[in-house]
């Protein structure tokens, strides 16, 4: 059973939460809270899994709260739910050690795999997040682009083309289920396939798989 705590300052949005999460047999909605500092309190005493955090909040914000939680023990896994998807807001929320970030119209069946998908330790972002991180990470200075995108191209070619296939999915922001469904393959075969992707690419998380498909010009333009 995944324990879950939603913190927002919209009751309207916490009673959506829990009703598209709170149905689910294996997820369990435990507390919530309507300000990052009665978050605190919550989180420490429930001990969740999962916590979804909103960013805007009266008393104190959502990136503080998720940057005290995650300097403590025992920390939860931290999903930044928000309508705002300001480029300095996800990157900043990444930095700090959050494993997600979700956009509030998000659809609910996708919302229910992203919080299992965090739960197994796998980072999520919606799609639309993924291209501004991807954004960010290739238009600062980190030096010749084009040597950059030729080191990126010579790391895809290690990739078998199937694997290809799904470290495209990948970067476009497909969940596992997502992929299995438009490359017609078990959801199993698509895990076994990341897996060797993350190995062969020398990747930690799906983030930099879409960056090295990026940089390689894989996504078009």
């Amino acid at each position: 059973m995944i324990r879950l705590v939603i913190v927002d300052d919209d009751p309207m949005v916490r009673t959506g939460l829990r009703l598209i999460l709170g149905g689910e047999p294996d997820l369990e909605i435990v507390g919530e809270a309507g300000d990052g500092l009665r978050a605190m309190a919550v989180i420490r005493d429930l001990e969740p899994d999962v916590v979804l955090m909103d960013i805007r909040m009266p008393e104190q914000d959502g990136l503080t709260t998720t940057e005290l939680l995650l300097a403590g023990p025992d920390a939860p896994r931290i999903v930044v739910l928000t309508t705002f998807d300001a480029d300095d807001m996800v990157l900043r929320a990444l930095r700090l050690g959050a494993v997600g970030f979700l956009l509030k119209d998000t659809p609910p069946p996708r919302m229910v795999e992203a919080v299992r998908a965090v739960a197994r330790g796998e980072p999520v972002l919606s799609p639309s997040v993924t291209h501004r991180v991807i954004a960010a990470a290739t238009g600062g200075p980190y030096g010749v682009r084009g040597v950059r995108d030729a080191e990126a191209r010579r790391e895809l070619d290690r990739l078998t083309e199937r694997e290809r296939e799904v470290a495209v999915e990948v970067a476009r922001g497909g969940s596992n289920t997502e992929i299995a469904e438009r490359l017609h393959m078990s959801v199993a075969t698509v895990k076994a396939n990341v897996t060797r992707i993350f190995a062969k690419l020398g990747a930690e998380n799906r983030v930099q798989v879409a960056m090295k498909v990026r940089d390689a010009g894989l996504l078009g333009p």
